[in-house]
């Protein structure tokens, strides 16, 4: 997780920056991932809110323990309920940024995105900021490449260790944007017995 946020965040970087990145993350392992990310670019300065869906106390694991860092951190956290969502606050957080890390959902993604989140992912796309998804586009089916319902239109996509068997699916491209694959730092071998 802090080899993905940390070269996630490098590579935003390196994409270019004008201005605040607002950082939309779930409460599982992807949303873990974008509160690393939210670290390294706080650390280089960069402009950042951080907005999580659900509640802290429900986060497990690495994502419970990169939620106290930020937290401790004092880094711009607003967090809403998962059960209920008003769009205005996104709506306003999301009108200055110039990019939107999506955070929401990772590989692990079964079926269709449920409410509130299908609504949530409306909003960013409807947004004028681009869109970095991390690992890949909450909603998009990472086997097939196929949406699964409400899915994130990326700008780019930072996926780990290796291009996902779904993003060669030409249909797959409106959803991912540019892929980048991000070293996270799997050994050699294990890498090339997974193939």
């Amino acid at each position: 997780m802090e080899n993905a946020g940390r070269g996630t965040a490098e590579l935003l970087r390196s994409l270019g920056i004008k201005g605040k990145v607002c950082i939309c993350c779930g409460k599982g392992n992807n949303g873990g991932d974008g509160l690393v990310v939210a670290r390294y670019l706080d650390i280089a300065e960069v402009p950042i809110s951080i907005i999580l869906f659900g509640q802290p106390e429900r986060l497990i694991g690495d994502a419970a323990l990169n939620y106290r860092i930020v937290s401790k951190a004092r880094l711009p956290l607003v967090c809403h309920d998962d059960e209920t969502f008003d769009e205005q606050p996104l709506q306003r957080e999301l009108q200055n940024a110039d990019w939107v890390v999506d955070a929401l959902f990772g590989t692990g993604l079964a079926g269709p995105v449920r409410p509130p989140f299908d609504d949530v992912i409306r909003v960013i796309n409807a947004s004028v900021a681009r869109v970095m998804a991390v690992d890949t586009p909450s909603g998009l089916d990472c086997d097939t490449g196929e949406p699964l319902g409400a899915t994130i239109r990326a700008s780019h996509t930072a996926t780990f260790v290796a291009v996902k068997q779904g993003f060669v699916n030409p249909r797959a491209k409106d959803w991912l944007g540019d892929v980048h694959v991000v070293d996270i730092g799997m050994p050699r071998r294990l890498l090339q017995a997974g193939r």
